[in-house]
């Protein structure tokens, strides 16, 4: 089986030949041409994953070649090929769209690396975009992605019931879209040309959600100076999502129990009774059950609100869905900023897929419209990630520093025994570890103490504290006055003196 389809363009025989076999070997389907028109007539075609692109053609210009390309397919993966390597170069070849450049004569290795890279972007921006086109064309689910067994269940389910009256209880981690499917339900109804009123429950005062969602007469209380409408009147005929149901107090438990059952209610203040037709949603990252066994949240609403109950899966329990996540809010984070496409590197993806996701869908999107943010090329690396999600690495970093100073702890192989006053103590080792890791965050910083002090999330004076402590102020300026010394045309003795 092919790994994807590559079009080489370089005016050049040998060149052409040489990356034909090359890739060849590597299991990839190869077409060259020798010109740019030619070129653009392979394109025309049939399509292809990646085009290698040379930017001095006999006919054409490659990177205006590029521009025109691009109008044609925006999301083919290009790498450029040139005989000079600069800054500049990559600047205009990524303000071009190209993926990657490569200097000739280059390294077969890293090459195979770029082109294995390059086309899994492809693969992966292809298999979103028949992802979404398949939920919106079965489902009408244009904003939900998900290619997990669990997330194709769930999506069946909701294809399911979303034509019924039905109400739905959504449960689910925070996190995890509970309100992109109460949206999918409302969409896929026939009501999905009516209201959609989503109810923050946990946001709104416990002493004004009544008055938000039955709405109140003139006078009412002291500020009421007019009739206001409630969010179910507002939700007529529509949908009202209740979100975090939970957190409701047990008074207007007992009137929102009324209104599913009897279908009206009356406005704070008032006599009259207004009948409504609202399908109620409900979602909760709590276990209402419990709660109910806690005498927290009333039984009997608790019954009338799980009539259909879906379950959203934590992103943990699906995590081939992370690289489709990650594109997605990728392309979205890019085209906001203003910004060319990006990608991650292999090793900040693994990351992202060992991490856990506590919180869940909303924690990764908040991840890559970050790292968006802070990028200045086109490839986002483990630097760009929180520590939060690097934290293994962090760790390893940290055993491998202790596994290095255990030869120095008594009883160790190695390690100096007897009365020797010389030999550190635990508390000494401990203290050096964490000299050694403010050290390397300092280094990554450039010395910037408030960006560290934010990376390891301690107040900077805290941090300050702890640089006197462990003297490592002192450590910076021997290091500086030792390296002026190294200097070349620096004839100067060293001052090992320390002062």
């Amino acid at each position: 089986m092919s790994k994807g389809s590559i079009l080489v363009v370089d005016d050049e025989l040998e060149i052409r030949e040489g990356l034909e076999l090359l890739l060849s070997s590597e299991g990839y389907e190869v077409a060259a041409a020798g010109t740019g028109n030619a070129g653009l007539s392979a394109l025309e075609d049939r399509p292809y994953d990646l085009l290698l692109l040379d930017v001095s053609l006999p006919d054409r210009n490659g990177l205006d070649m590029l521009k025109e390309i691009h109008t044609r397919d925006p999301d083919l993966s290009v790498i450029l090929i040139t005989a000079y390597g600069s800054i500049d170069m990559a600047r205009a070849a990524f303000k071009t769209g190209a993926k990657d450049y490569i200097t000739k004569p280059w390294s077969n290795d890293e090459l195979l690396a770029q082109v294995a890279q390059a086309v899994e972007d492809r693969r992966l921006r292809d298999e979103n975009l028949q992802l979404k086109r398949a939920l919106k064309q079965r489902y009408n689910f244009p904003n939900i992605i998900g290619k997990s067994e669990k997330m194709l269940s769930l999506f069946d389910l909701v294809a399911q019931v979303a034509p019924s009256r039905s109400t739905v209880l959504i449960q689910g981690e925070s996190g995890t879209g509970k309100e992109l499917i109460a949206k999918a339900i409302h969409s896929a109804s026939t009501r999905a040309d009516k209201p959609f009123v989503p109810v923050n429950s946990g946001s709104i005062p416990v002493d004004l959600l009544e008055s938000q969602l039955f709405g109140h007469v003139k006078g009412a209380f002291t500020s009421a100076v007019a009739s206001k409408k409630g969010l179910f009147e507002v939700a007529d005929t529509g949908t009202i999502f209740f979100d975090e149901i939970s957190t409701i107090g047990p008074e207007t438990q007992a009137k929102l129990l009324r209104v599913i059952q009897e279908r009206e209610f009356m406005r704070l203040g008032g006599t009259d009774t207004i009948k409504v037709d609202v399908r109620i949603l409900a979602a909760s990252n709590s276990d209402l059950l419990t709660l109910v066994k806690e005498g927290r949240f009333r039984e009997d609403l608790y019954h009338r609100l799980n009539v259909i109950s879906l379950r959203l899966p934590p992103l943990r329990e699906r995590k081939e869905d992370i690289p489709l996540l990650i594109d997605h809010f990728m392309r979205r984070y890019c085209e906001e900023n203003g910004k060319i496409s990006r990608r991650c590197t292999p090793a900040a993806m693994k990351l992202l897929m060992d991490y856990d996701w506590p919180g869940n869908v909303r924690e990764l999107e908040n991840v890559v419209e970050r790292a968006v943010v802070l990028s200045t090329g086109d490839a986002v690396d483990m630097d760009l990630l929180p520590d939060s999600v690097r934290s293994k690495e962090i760790v390893k970093g940290v055993r491998l520093q202790l596994s290095e100073m255990m030869p120095l702890l008594p009883g160790e192989p190695g390690a100096r025994t007897g009365a020797d006053s010389s030999a550190p103590s635990l508390f000494q080792i401990m203290e050096e570890v964490e000299r050694r890791i403010i050290l390397d965050m300092l280094e990554q910083t450039n010395w910037n103490q408030t960006e560290a002090s934010e990376r390891f999330q301690i107040p900077l004076s805290t941090l300050n504290q702890k640089i006197k402590r462990l003297g490592i102020e002192t450590r910076r300026r021997t290091s500086a006055r030792a390296a002026a010394a190294d200097a070349p045309g620096n004839d100067a003795p060293h001052d090992t003196s320390g002062k």
